[in-house]
């Protein structure tokens, strides 16, 4: 997509979206994010230039990061809440084991984070878009699958 249409334009949708977000969700964190995107979209529109476009990714994974690390240091994390909208009273050992994930995906969005800024500043366009357009979206679906598998398996020999 970044070949077929000028990078301006794109960071004008991708602003628009990102505000939309921002104000739907009405969560601070997102406010924040947006107001990264706009800055990356001011960017890319001056400059026309497609490497804003390419760290917005980078840039999504740092929100997540600091949305879940802020709830570690804020508790209830963020597993933990949406735990709770399942099971609203989680025994002592699920809240620990929410923490536990939640740290997790704290390093996923540390790694995925990471590779995202090396395939933007130095992989070619390509590269970048297999990344950050599916190899991501597998791991994501690998860890929240691996996780519900062990969920399942803890809660097993809870009940068992």
């Amino acid at each position: 997509m970044l070949g077929r249409f000028e990078p301006r334009w794109l960071a004008v949708l991708l602003c628009a979206m990102a505000l939309l977000r921002a104000f739907a969700t009405r969560e601070r964190i997102w406010l924040f994010a947006a107001a990264g995107t706009a800055l990356l979209a001011l960017w890319a529109t001056a400059f026309n230039a497609s490497l804003p476009l390419k760290l917005y990714p980078a840039l999504v994974n740092a929100a997540m990061l600091l949305l879940f690390g802020l709830s570690l240091r804020f508790p209830p994390s963020a597993v933990e809440r949406l735990a709770r909208l399942q099971e609203p009273d989680l025994p002592p050992e699920a809240v620990a084991y929410t923490r536990r994930v939640t740290q997790m995906w704290c390093g996923f969005f540390i790694l995925n984070g990471g590779i995202a800024v090396i395939t933007a500043l130095w992989s070619s366009e390509r590269v970048w878009a297999l990344y950050n357009g599916l190899i991501a979206y597998v791991l994501m679906g690998t860890l929240f699958a691996g996780e519900w598998l062990v969920r399942e398996r803890v809660k097993a020999r809870r009940h068992g």
